[in-house]
């Protein structure tokens, strides 16, 4: 199960159920896909097929919508 959390500027912000306990969200779009820390900072944790132009695009998503993102892991990921 991967529920997404929002869309945005053709990016997809979704997680997996029974992933890694650490905070972070995957990103897709189209045949991209990339993965990002949420906590402690939001940073780069994988990367397949984005330009460094769209992942700080992302980057720059993630940090607005940061409470968004942290609530959406609470309410997926309650334990």
């Amino acid at each position: 199960m991967s529920p997404t959390v929002f869309r945005k500027s053709g990016y997809r912000f979704f997680f997996f159920s029974r992933e890694e306990r650490r905070m972070h969200v995957h990103v897709a779009a189209g045949s991209c896909e990339a993965k990002f820390w949420i906590l402690p900072k939001v940073e780069l944790a994988q990367n397949r097929r984005f330009s460094a132009f769209q992942l700080r695009e992302i980057e720059a998503i993630l940090k607005e919508n940061l409470d968004e993102l942290e609530k959406a892991w609470d309410g997926h990921f309650p334990d």
